[in-house]
């Protein structure tokens, strides 16, 4: 038997070939339904999604589209109070895009929060050695807090 990526339950064989064919990880019902939702109704990118399953894989305790009751993070790890944003071209080109990432960086960090913010291509060219990098960031920072 194979478990949800997510929640750890037990999923039958029909439920996770339909979850990988369709969703690429094994994802339970519930959860299938969860990463539907995300897909057709916010804004999160595959590329923001990819890197969270990848980082949930090497058992980082992330959250995927967290509102921090400012916006909306990408990727959240709370325990370690990082942020993660993965970023397309725009972010990078205009100038009043680029300003307000500035800003929500810095509101992340008055509360305690750094933020990382990955490109798209990293996610898109090396998502395993981006999301390894990334694991032992996290690890560092959480001793370093010790």
């Amino acid at each position: 038997m194979s478990i949800c990526i997510e929640c750890g339950c037990y999923i039958q064989q029909n439920v996770f070939d339909y979850s990988l064919n369709n969703f690429g990880h094994p994802l339970c019902k519930a959860h299938q339904q969860w990463l539907n939702t995300i897909y057709y109704n916010t804004s999160t990118t595959r590329q923001a999604i990819e890197l969270y399953f990848a980082l949930r894989r090497r058992g980082v305790p992330a959250e995927l589209e967290k509102w921090d009751g400012f916006k909306t993070i990408d990727i959240s790890v709370t325990d370690a109070k990082v942020n993660i944003q993965v970023d397309g071209k725009h972010h990078n080109y205009n100038h009043q895009q680029a300003l307000s990432d500035l800003k929500r960086t810095f509101y992340s960090f008055q509360k305690g929060y750094l933020t990382l913010r990955i490109p798209n291509s990293l996610v898109e060219w090396s998502i395993e050695e981006t999301a390894d990098y990334i694991t032992e960031f996290l690890i560092e920072s959480k001793n370093k807090k010790k």
